[in-house]
């Protein structure tokens, strides 16, 4: 009785099979990249859908996909607001917010990196476990804070409590930790002193890092909305988070409105990133942070 011998794979048959697992994997990987994309971008495209909508499309039980009549009628209810003045004051205090915070971080982030002193860890992990407490358990004692001061109801009293943050001077520290110390101790032995090697030898290397922190505040400062509320008690000092509550009726909620102003608000936040998105990518890749 004979044997029925079955064919064994060649050499170059593993390859074939690999490549195609590959491939199936990079397929699954596009699908499910477009998938979290759609899921994204859907609330943003329903903004945009609402703002360009009519009332009688918003007062309705059926599903609209598309607008039944293009109109520019919410963004006319907005600009019965002073809605450039509180562009100008969001721009003036996050523009003022970023500037500070980035120093800040950078520079507690070069202490904490490269500069040796007794404490050190200590100092850092309790400035880390600031992060786990809640921004509204800080309020009341920088309202009190702020207010000792003299600073309630002007712009200060936002810039200031914004002035650093905890995961700011970790991101600026894990970067900074990458910069070989070589570098550092040539810069020493050329006569530089701790400032001129921060200015001229450790900032034009941290490029991504300056560019992360930036967006980050950015989006986080222009987005505030409870603490510009407690402490700006002037409506000409609003800024467009806070004075979206206006657009509110008495009773009723114009959602046209609502999101045509949010539409306006969004707007500086994406030009931005698309503009700084190369570096934010290269900054966190470059900090350690997955």
């Amino acid at each position: 009785m004979s044997t029925i011998s079955t064919p064994h794979p060649g050499p170059d048959a593993r390859p074939i099979t690999r490549q195609r697992r590959a491939k199936r994997l990079k397929y699954l990987r596009v699908a499910a990249a477009a998938l979290a994309g759609l899921a994204m971008a859907l609330p943003l495209y329903w903004m945009l859908l609402t703002a360009f909508s009519p009332l009688s499309d918003l007062h309705t039980t059926s599903l609209h996909w598309w607008p039944s009549d293009f109109t520019l009628e919410n963004f006319r209810t907005v600009f019965a607001f002073p809605v450039w003045t509180w562009a100008m004051n969001s721009t003036v205090i996050t523009c003022c917010v970023v500037a500070v915070t980035v120093t800040v971080n950078l520079l507690a982030g070069y202490v904490f990196a490269k500069m040796r002193f007794r404490g050190r860890n200590l100092v850092f992990l309790v400035l880390l476990s600031t992060m786990t407490v809640p921004v509204q358990v800080l309020m009341v004692p920088q309202f009190k804070l702020v207010s000792g001061m003299g600073l309630f109801g002007s712009f200060w009293a936002v810039i200031l409590p914004a002035s650093s943050t905890a995961f700011g001077i970790f991101l600026a520290r894990q970067f900074m930790l990458g910069i070989p110390d070589e570098i550092l101790e040539a810069a020493r032995m050329d006569g530089a002193g701790q400032i001129r090697t921060f200015v001229t030898v450790v900032l034009p290397l941290c490029k991504p890092l300056v560019a992360v922190l930036s967006l980050l505040t950015f989006l986080y400062q222009w987005n505030d909305f409870a603490w510009p509320l407690t402490v700006l008690k002037d409506s000409r000092l609003y800024t467009l988070s806070v004075g979206m509550q206006f657009v509110n009726g008495e009773y009723t909620a114009n959602y046209g409105a609502i999101m045509a102003l949010a539409l306006l608000s969004v707007l500086p936040m994406v030009v931005i990133f698309l503009c700084f998105q190369k570096y934010f990518v290269q900054g966190f890749a470059r900090s350690g942070i997955k």
